[in-house]
């Protein structure tokens, strides 16, 4: 199993308050181990992304958090308290779900106010505060509908209006864009963004979209089998991955290693490419200096509109998968490809060493 990687804060969050400190968390079910150690300090006003595949351990952090399940091990710190055993509604925390958990018999503006009501927060208050969550979240006027006459994302508003009301220090969210369809989960991403920078509170925010994660987020968290193998900005995760696992999850990339690594790149050891930084010439072209080539022939042509994904199988063995926007092509053009000899070009900057 990889050690856990801890890797320096991004400087816009290192120098803030820590909202969270997770030390040593730990958390097994039987003989299973879900989260096995996991140390983070999660910045006060951040937008904290837990990324993974599933039964990677990311959402049982979350509920760790929340304190839906207690650790087997370790601390968790909300604003520099121990609450680590405290039951949920003694956290200052509130949690958004993929299902949204409204309350069908209910107004939006019921659901949002419901919170408050159990805090016995008075009436007036209560609903003024409501009304400043959903103007909030682009809902002002909605109040009176109910669940089921909103679309998937005004009742994904409608969630995070009921969170926000309570106005928490940290804002956690488990996967609550997975129900929506590609479009409007796009657009989601960008207003809940928007949001998080309006309101200035700490979200964490689980996913096992790694474009969701690139999007939206000012650092990552990537979990593998109950760890945490990188954490850092979206572009330190993307273009620098420390670990073979990272450039494989995140994003698409190719890995050189072994023989392959030493013809080609003249050394030894485990080197990440990713797709978009090689380009394809010609046969008898060559690399100019601070570049590596590859020669080889293409195997495999995907046409997806904007880009082609190139598969070349290399002289050297094995094979590099290129990706090429469709600047001035077609797909006619570009499936003529196929069997013909071509040379991979890539600027030696572009290889990361990942083990």
């Amino acid at each position: 199993m990889p050690e856990a990687i801890q890797v320096s804060p991004a400087a816009n969050v290192g120098a803030k308050p820590v909202a969270v400190t997770l030390r040593g968390l730990s958390k097994s079910f039987g003989d299973v181990v879900a989260v096995d150690g996991v140390d983070l300090d999660i910045y006060d006003g951040e937008f904290l992304t837990l990324l993974g595949p599933s039964g990677s351990g990311k959402t049982t952090v979350l509920r760790m958090i929340a304190g839906f399940e207690l650790p087997t091990g370790g601390s968790v710190e909300l604003n520099g308290h121990d609450v680590t055993n405290r039951a949920p509604f003694e956290r200052d925390v509130n949690t958004v779900f993929q299902d949204y958990a409204l309350f069908p018999h209910m107004t939006v503006a019921q659901n949002v106010e419901y919170g408050l009501r159990v805090k016995k927060v008075p009436k007036g208050e209560r609903r003024q505060r409501a009304l400043e969550a959903l103007a909030s979240v682009q809902l002002a006027g909605f109040e009176q509908r109910k669940p089921s006459e909103m679309s998937g994302g005004q009742r994904q508003r409608v969630a995070l209006a009921r969170a926000l009301v309570n106005r928490p220090s940290v804002l956690l969210l488990d996967e609550p864009l997975g129900a929506l369809d590609l479009k409007l989960r796009e657009q989601m991403q960008v207003e809940l963004k928007q949001l998080q920078r309006q309101v200035g509170i700490t979200f964490i925010f689980v996913t096992h979209d790694q474009e969701e994660a690139l999007t939206m987020s000012d650092r990552i968290a990537v979990f593998n089998a109950g760890r945490i193998e990188q954490v850092g900005t979206p572009a330190d995760v993307y273009e620098r991955p420390l670990t073979p696992f990272v450039a494989g999850f995140v994003g698409t990339s190719n890995l050189l290693q072994g023989t392959v690594a030493e013809k080609i790149l003249g050394t030894s050891g485990v080197f990440s490419i990713r797709p978009e930084k090689i380009r394809i010439a010609k046969p008898l072209d060559r690399p100019s200096t601070g570049e590596h080539s590859a020669a080889g022939v293409v195997r495999d042509v995907v046409y997806v509109g904007a880009a082609t994904r190139f598969v070349v199988d290399l002289e050297a063995s094995g094979y590099l998968v290129a990706l090429q926007q469709n600047l001035q092509t077609s797909s006619m053009d570009v499936l003529g490809m196929r069997g013909r000899q071509v040379q991979l070009i890539w600027r030696r900057e572009h290889e990361t060493a990942v083990g």
